[in-house]
């Protein structure tokens, strides 16, 4: 009797541990299959827009994702990724500091640095100070990554190099005033050559320029020579102005005086005409009844010439006193 029971305690205590052996097979397969899941869970990511993913298989470039949206790889350590902000647009200054100095105080480090900076001689022997930002974008996360440093460093040391050298092929006024469109034009299209020999995976998207201003020991100067500059635009336009204001009236009164001329040549010749009709009329007369003719001209003569002056009738054979009355009075 004794004995059964001791045997139902040994099968007892073996079919309890091996329910303990299962139960703990089962947790232990249970947590490291939750942990296999968990690990797994960590190659998920989202890519949003303008982001691109570089892939790194056991420390070595695998691949680019750029695509948006949700995606797996291995988790890490065998893969780990690098997010790249490919889509936004980075802004570089040049020559701004935070602010100028105080009058009567010394250049603060940092406005030293911008005003080196922004500092560029011209090819006619000028220095001018150029304070302009860019804009770019990162084009290629790989290239980005691996190819440069930091693309932030290569993007300022490369404008400033491009700004500087095309600067140096214009005039100081040509900076200044006339060929600004073309400095940033060449500028940007120079720096992006550059940026593309260094591999560095950066678009260029505009170069503006903010201001151009003269060293400040000259600045009074060159201040006068804008004063004069725009005082020469303001007469010639002042200029320009009187002329097409005079231009017109000018020509209406020369078609006024052609045409007056032409009404008055006109008269003149048709009087002449009928002058000369006259005479060659009257001398044909003249020729068929020479006394009649001679007669009658010199009436005519009289009847033009007698009612414009003072007359004197005196009848033949009568002595009549004359007083010159009118001509007293007038004389009074």
């Amino acid at each position: 009797m004794a004995e059964d029971e001791s045997e139902l305690l040994s099968v007892d205590q073996r079919v309890r541990r091996s329910v303990a052996r299962t139960l703990g097979n089962l947790t232990l397969g249970t947590a490291l299959a939750a942990a296999v899941g968990v690990w797994l869970s960590l190659g998920a990511y989202t890519l949003g827009p303008g982001e691109a993913a570089i892939l790194l298989l056991l420390g070595r470039y695998s691949s680019t994702v750029s695509q948006d949206g949700f995606h797996l790889a291995l988790p890490p350590p065998l893969v780990t990724r690098e997010i790249v902000h490919v889509g936004m647009v980075r802004n570089e200054d040049f020559g701004f500091a935070s602010g100028a100095p105080v009058a009567g105080e010394s250049a603060t480090a940092e406005h030293a640095a911008a005003v080196h900076e922004s500092s560029m001689q011209t090819s006619d022997n000028n220095t001018v100070r150029v304070t302009f930002s860019v804009q770019y974008r990162i084009r290629d996360a790989y290239k980005a990554r691996f190819r440069i440093a930091d693309p932030s460093s290569v993007v300022r040391a490369a404008a400033a190099a491009a700004m500087r050298e095309v600067v140096g092929r214009m005039t100081v006024d040509g900076v200044w005033r006339e060929q600004k469109d073309l400095l940033t034009a060449e500028a940007s299209s120079l720096l992006q050559t550059i940026l593309d020999t260094y591999e560095a995976g950066v678009e260029i998207r505009s170069i503006a320029l903010r201001d151009v201003q003269p060293p400040d020991a000259v600045r009074a100067a060159f201040d006068d020579v804008v004063a004069a500059t725009q005082d020469a635009s303001r007469l010639v336009n002042e200029a320009e102005g009187y002329r097409n204001q005079r231009i017109p009236s000018a020509r209406a009164e020369a078609v006024e005086m052609t045409e007056g001329a032409a009404g008055y040549r006109d008269a003149v010749v048709a009087e002449a005409a009928g002058q000369a009709a006259r005479f060659v009329a009257v001398a044909a007369e003249y020729r068929k009844a020479p006394a009649v003719t001679r007669k009658r001209l010199y009436l005519e003569t009289m009847e033009s010439v007698l009612p414009g002056v003072e007359k004197v009738i005196v009848k033949p054979g009568q002595v009549v006193p004359y007083l010159p009355l009118e001509r007293a009075g007038a004389g009074k």
